[in-house]
């Protein structure tokens, strides 16, 4: 015959449940802590991480785009007239291109000796142009110091000839604002936002830089198109927003700016080599495309729903602490919140009578304790 104090089915404790012990305080101070610091838990999930950030979404980041550009209007240079093909570089229409607001033409260049044109080579003696050659140079020096006007005297170098001259301070585009008509609209960050021609002079000033001395050192300007798409939403409200700043630093080093040379060459009736040099000044325009499109998903959902509910009791433990350790009467809290449980095998006093009453009915009590967390749970 199996004890009365011996379960009859392993089962039935396995499948039993513990709850931990609640202890209600009447404090208001430990109260309001308490919901001021769920309510801003909360706020903060609902506003911020659900509205705002859209935590619920899917998002994607890796936007796959393909940019083309179309570049048009006229400029002037030393009394000539400059079409697209003059000033911009590269003719193809690609997310990067440049166009040139300075030039500094040098014709008939040929393979000789003449004086070097940099100042820094300036001499009065050939000891003056003794040593290896810079790299900054136009070319070889010989060594020989020789004129190189009706007062100086300068380096005599082995190269292309004349040497280039690039003191000349010509920009070669009209001001803003004076080009030709190119289309119906007109780029307008409030009045037309999606007006996808865009005025170099707009450009410039939207991105924070004066005009004049932009194009006369160059500079590298980005064109930033964002996608922030909530396809929640219509697939018609998906649209582009245009941002504008500059990528190249502006401080006045020795290499500030924009600029490039390319030449091009030719050979004389007598079979002599010539080229002309041109050092372009321009702004460089890199098109940059980035994106964030988000749709619903459940599984970020749940995500974030479970992390809300969990971040919520970062209240209880701050009430615990304030509760325990700096209100009047925690000694009294601690002593109602935590229990002391004897030792497994070692009969605990009790005076109770109800426990002396389980005692000598049937030698067990049927209120038992369980191994898992401390607690006690009821038998019915």
């Amino acid at each position: 015959m199996p004890s009365p104090c011996r379960p009859t089915r392993w089962v039935r404790d396995f499948f039993s449940y513990e709850t931990p012990k609640s202890v209600v305080v009447k404090s208001w101070v430990v109260g309001v802590v308490n919901r001021g610091v769920q309510l801003l838990i909360l706020a903060y999930f609902v506003g911020w991480v659900f509205i705002h950030e859209k935590a619920y979404q899917v998002r994607d980041t890796v936007i796959e785009s393909s940019v083309v550009t179309k570049v048009k209007g006229i400029g002037h240079y030393a009394g000539r007239v400059l079409d697209t093909a003059d000033y911009i570089t590269p003719p193809e229409g690609t997310s990067v291109f440049v166009v040139v607001t300075k030039q500094i033409v040098t014709e008939n260049q040929t393979q000789d000796v003449c004086p070097e044109s940099d100042p820094t080579f300036r001499c009065s003696a050939d000891r003056d142009c003794q040593g290896p050659s810079p790299a900054t140079g136009s070319g070889v020096l010989t060594g020989r110091c020789i004129p190189y006007n009706g007062t100086l005297r300068a380096c005599e170098i082995r190269g292309w000839c004349p040497a280039e001259v690039d003191t000349v301070d010509v920009a070669n585009l009209p001001p803003p604002g004076s080009g030709l008509s190119l289309g119906r609209c007109r780029f307008h960050p409030e009045l037309a936002p999606l007006c996808p021609i865009l005025r170099l002079g707009d450009v410039v000033r939207l991105a924070g830089q004066d005009f004049p001395e932009l194009a006369t050192t160059g500079g590298v300007l980005g064109i930033k198109i964002g996608w922030m798409c909530d396809l929640d939403r219509a697939w018609e409200r998906c649209q582009p927003q245009y941002s504008f700043t500059r990528l190249d630093g502006r401080a006045r080093a020795l290499a500030s700016g924009y600029n490039f040379r390319h030449a091009r060459y030719y050979r004389w009736p007598d079979g002599s080599e010539h080229r002309t040099l041109t050092k372009a000044f321009g702004i460089r325009f890199d098109v940059l495309v980035y994106g964030n499109a988000g749709k619903f998903g459940i599984v970020p959902t749940l995500i974030n729903t479970v992390a809300a509910f969990t971040s919520i009791g970062v209240g209880t433990v701050l009430c615990d602490i304030i509760l325990l350790n700096f209100l009047k009467g925690a000694e009294h809290y601690k002593a109602r919140k935590f229990e002391e449980v004897p030792e497994a095998g070692v009969p605990a006093p009790s005076t109770s009578p109800t426990a002396s009453a389980h005692r000598g009915l049937g030698g067990c009590s049927r209120d038992k304790q369980s191994t898992d967390s401390g607690t006690f749970s009821l038998g019915l």
